[in-house]
């Protein structure tokens, strides 16, 4: 059996939501609510179920120093093979969508085993997504 992670969170409004993860990100739905209107829906989220939940108002984050500097708080994402990285990399840096980058694509780690590259983006609602992709992605739980 495959190990899908499984994380719900408040999305706003669902419809935006949706749109940005599935025309933005370019992500499909799973399952959704049976009956409009819809309150919540199933995103697949590279392989692991972002349960959308429709709420009301944005999110709040704090930052958080780590490493090199600070990172919002809380945030979730995903790590990218460099291919997939670099192609939302480019697709976002053209400011796609109207998408904007709370910390643009940068190398953190550089030259040690953890090398990686990260970006962090903002989703309608305020929840702060992250991408990355590591040099040896092995490395990650000590499998150098």
């Amino acid at each position: 059996m495959t190990k899908t992670f499984h994380l719900a969170i408040p999305a706003g409004d669902l419809d935006k939501a949706i749109e940005f993860y599935c025309n933005v990100l370019g992500r499909k739905t799973g399952n959704s609510e049976d009956n409009p209107p819809f309150s919540w829906c199933d995103i697949d989220f590279w392989g692991n179920e972002l349960t959308l939940h429709a709420s009301s108002g944005t999110q709040n984050s704090k930052s958080h120093n780590v490493d090199m500097g600070t990172v919002l708080i809380p945030h979730f994402g995903v790590h990218l093979d460099a291919e997939e990285f670099k192609f939302l990399k480019g697709k976002l840096s053209q400011d796609w969508k109207n998408v904007k980058f709370v910390d643009e694509p940068y190398v953190r780690f550089k030259g040690e085993v953890y090398e990686q590259e990260t970006m962090f983006i903002k989703d309608p609602s305020g929840n702060i997504l992250e991408f990355k992709t590591m040099v040896n992605p092995d490395a990650l739980f000590g499998e150098e």
